[in-house]
Order: structure tokens, then C-alpha cells, then sequence
């Protein structure tokens, strides 16, 4: 007897991770990338404080981001939410919008409105005795 279809694929993070992946946020990479260095390295409870007080507009997107790692961590993986810290979180960048704007003379003047994507992934600390 075969089975059909595709075999599963291996995890790409550790069992001790778990991940969460926003796409096409309206935010150039170089700035949420400011925000994600900021959290980077961090408990997962400081972080949610830290992006909490944040005045940067896509600091609550990113918040929502860190929010879903920790619920997946919890209910997927059944990983300690006190132990939980930020591991990785990548930019990375996503298509971009072009538009034009007349200018004097007949020439045009060109917008970017840039989109990125947001990766982050929370571990769990290993145990301090």
C-alpha cells in the first residue's frame, strides 16, 4: 500500500521554540527593524511592556506578533510562558508600492511605499539552578 501526497516537513526551529510570522505590514524594513532590535534578546514579558509604551506607530502590530509567539509556545508546544524570552526577530522585506506624483515641467516625482515582513521567535530559557 502507498501513501500519497508529500511527506511532512521537519520543524525549522528547535522544540524549545516557537514562532510567529506577520506578512506585508505598511512600514519601510529600516523601521520595523528599529523596533524589532529593540525587543530583541528580551523576557517576553518586558518586551510586551516595552512595545506597550512604545510611541512608534508599528510597535502594536509587532506587539500582536510577540502575543501570537507566546499563545503558539503555550497551546502548540507546551512551553513555559514564564521562561519564554526573544529569541530571533527578523525583517524582512516584502513588495513595494509605486506610485507617481506630477511635477513642474512635466516631470513625475516617484512614491515608494514600501511593505515588510516580520519573523519572531521565542525560546524557552533553560533553567538556572
Amino acid at each position: 500500500m502507498t501513501i500519497m501526497g508529500k511527506s511532512k516537513t521537519e520543524r525549522r526551529i528547535d522544540e524549545t521554540e516557537a514562532q510567529s510570522v506577520l506578512r506585508n505590514l505598511r512600514v519601510s524594513p529600516q523601521k520595523l527593524n528599529l523596533v524589532a532590535a529593540m525587543i530583541r534578546g528580551m523576557d517576553a514579558e518586558k518586551a510586551l511592556a516595552a512595545l506597550t509604551f512604545s510611541r512608534r506607530r508599528i510597535s502594536d502590530d509587532v506587539k500582536k506578533a510577540v502575543q501570537s509567539a507566546i499563545a503558539n509556545a503555550e497551546n502548540n508546544h507546551q512551553l513555559d510562558v514564564d521562561r519564554l524570552y526573544v529569541k530571533e526577530a527578523s525583517v524582512g522585506k516584502a513588495l513595494t508600492m509605486r506610485r507617481f506624483r506630477p511635477r513642474a515641467r512635466g516631470r513625475i516625482g516617484r512614491i515608494r511605499k514600501p511593505f515588510s515582513h516580520l519573523t519572531i521567535v521565542v525560546g524557552e530559557r533553560e533553567e538556572t539552578a
